[in-house]
């Protein structure tokens, strides 16, 4: 705890130091960042792939057609341990 307070110390004597200007400098870069248009794809790329890792919805694969209308759709594991055998 000593030290979590030290830490908090030592960062507010140095950001008083640095100043107002210096403060708004970096919150306005930050910003920029934030709103920049690589940046919200990367995000939204990373938000999908966590999203698809943690699923708990199996993949689904396609398997033989039955006709030009229907086809049967076996989770992506069990598809691969049928090909194995």
């Amino acid at each position: 705890m000593l030290r979590l307070l030290i830490g908090l110390a030592a960062g507010y004597v140095l950001g008083a130091k640095a100043g107002r200007r210096r403060y708004e400098q970096i919150t306005a870069s930050a910003r920029a960042l934030a709103g920049s248009p690589v940046t919200k794809k990367l995000v939204t790329a990373g938000r999908q792939k966590l999203s698809e890792t943690l699923s708990t919805q199996p993949k689904l694969e396609p398997m033989t057609p039955i006709d030009e209308r229907t086809t049967v759709l076996v989770p992506y594991e069990q598809l691969r341990a049928e090909q194995s055998r």
